[in-house]
């Protein structure tokens, strides 16, 4: 029986608050670091966010679009690092695909798949 269960949902066994508060870790790593070492499910869950996120920059007024990131981003650090080296390098390319997902090992521990998250 299919009671309660929610296929639409990345994380089926996380609470809302958990998946909220993961995505925006991942997303402000992301945006520190310009890559990230994460599994090939949390990386298919953040790649839409972030064309959005950099499409709100370039497209939308500066206040709206920091009251939007805000939203997405736990510190200052990594939203100036959008403002100012990311999003700009993207302003007339393009709209979408701004990441790039490579595999690279299978964690030692738990053989896990891991992927190497990138910006272009």
């Amino acid at each position: 029986m299919r009671h309660r269960v929610r296929k639409n949902l990345k994380f089926n066994w996380k609470t809302f608050q958990h998946r909220k508060a993961m995505e925006r870790n991942l997303l402000t790593n992301l945006f520190l670091h310009k890559a990230i070492k994460t599994t090939p499910k949390k990386a298919a869950v953040i790649a839409p966010m972030i064309d959005k996120i950099i499409n709100v920059v370039n497209t939308k007024d500066e206040m709206n679009a920091i009251r939007y990131v805000m939203q997405y981003l736990f510190t200052k650090e990594s939203s100036l690092e959008l403002f100012k080296n990311v999003a700009p390098k993207f302003k007339w390319n393009r709209t979408s695909w701004f990441t790039r997902v490579t595999p690279i090992k299978y964690r030692d521990w738990d053989n896990a798949k891991l992927v190497l998250l990138e910006l272009l």
